[in-house]
């Protein structure tokens, strides 16, 4: 009976038979470059005179992070690559949604490897912390590179230490992330492409602004209508909260207001052109169609890709919190307070999580005709073999 095993599971080759072994293929430890990644970790506590133990962990945790940051870049590159096609196939939408699945997995490798650099206590870091000055975390340049490409803006990142984050780079990182922020982002294309889909063109039958203004407003008519025959509130409160349910109406028709729209952009209340907010919109609210299932898990993906990186930095700044308190970070910044306002504040896809706002329940979404609910499905025709 045949029984599978490990391909690697092979007993070690003699020095008479390695040259005959490397000769047929590859060999598992050359093929990986072991001998180089094995020995890249130089612990400065030991150089001088004064070994800590725990660096040695600090070293692996950073260098890990940085082979799954050079992993994520791989992945996003494919993806920007689909969306850069003029039209994006179904096929390869699948593909682009598959490939930040993964990296969402990525990042909750990332996320969890915090607990394994919490096994280090402060007082063991501070064994070996003084040696680090004045490098930091914050010259990670893949990581910058992943928050360039995703489309966070100079103008939206936090300042650090009172300057711009190139400061604190060598010349050369410098000038590659200057090129790296002259090339469309993630952000750019999704937003092209949405612009291109034509999910809310106007079909003969369904004008998506109307249908949806038109539900929008008897919803909140119903509930102007519920607030007038309230018992037991004064005519002050009521006119208060019709006044709260007129705010919310002029906030809904700005989504088909290109005037009003400019003026929130300008207010940084959004990002996406109209027509793309659009088009999110309706994949959203019609993501059961079959053909919006996979751009719906799109937009999902990428609401979720700036979720965990808002959890991985804010549980960055508590792990920093509890190993240097309110101390200065070893590059100059103010520590944790630095990381945890980069949480709050280094996002990119928040237009997508603000759509919930505008949602509607299903059971009151206005019907698709049935030509365009055809359109939107998959369809087999069989035609009859002529005789």
């Amino acid at each position: 009976r045949e029984t599978m095993t490990c391909p690697f599971n092979q007993p070690v080759p003699t020095s008479s038979d390695k040259n005959d072994i490397t000769s047929k293929g590859p060999y598992y430890s050359s093929y990986l470059a072991l001998d180089k990644i094995l020995d890249a970790q130089h612990l400065l506590s030991e150089e001088a005179g004064m070994p800590a133990h725990d660096e040695h962990l600090f070293i692996i945790i950073h260098q890990v992070y940085e082979l799954w940051f050079k992993q994520i870049l791989f992945e996003m590159s494919s993806v920007m690559k689909i969306f850069s096609e003029e039209f994006v196939e179904h096929k390869q939408l699948a593909l682009a949604v598959s490939r930040l699945h993964r990296i969402t997995e990525i990042q909750r490798v990332l996320i969890s490897q915090i607990d394994v650099l919490e096994t280090m206590t402060p007082l063991q870091f501070l064994e070996f912390r003084n040696h680090l000055s004045p490098a930091s975390g914050f010259q990670s340049t893949q990581f910058r590179k992943v928050e360039i490409l995703m489309g966070l803006t100079r103008e939206n990142r936090l300042t650090y230490g009172h300057a711009e984050y190139s400061q604190y780079l060598s010349e050369q990182h410098s000038e590659e992330m200057k090129q790296v922020e002259s090339q469309k982002s993630l952000f750019d294309l999704i937003e092209s492409w949405l612009e291109r889909t034509p999910f809310t063109t106007n079909h003969p039958n369904f004008n998506f602004q109307q249908a949806y203004t038109k539900a929008t407003f008897e919803i909140f008519e119903n509930e102007k209508k519920m607030v007038a025959e309230t018992l037991g509130t004064s005519e002050t409160q009521k006119a208060n909260l019709i006044s709260k349910i007129d705010e919310r109406i002029d906030q809904f028709t700005g989504l088909f207001d290109e005037e009003k729209h400019k003026i929130r952009q300008s207010k940084g209340e959004w990002r996406l052109s109209l027509k793309a907010l659009q088009a999110a919109l309706m994949i959203t609210l019609y993501q059961d169609e079959p053909l919006l299932h996979f751009p719906f898990q799109l937009i999902n993906k990428l609401q979720e890709i700036d979720k965990n990186f808002t959890t991985w930095r804010y549980r960055h700044s508590q792990m920093v919190f509890r190993m240097l308190g309110d101390k200065v970070g070893t590059g100059g910044s103010s520590g944790y307070r630095y990381l945890q306002a980069a949480a709050s504040r280094h996002k990119v896809f928040q237009d997508f999580f603000n759509l919930s706002t505008f949602l509607i329940p299903t059971y009151q979404l206005p019907e698709l005709p049935a030509d365009l609910k055809q359109m939107l499905s998959f369809t087999y025709e069989v035609h009859a073999q002529k005789k």
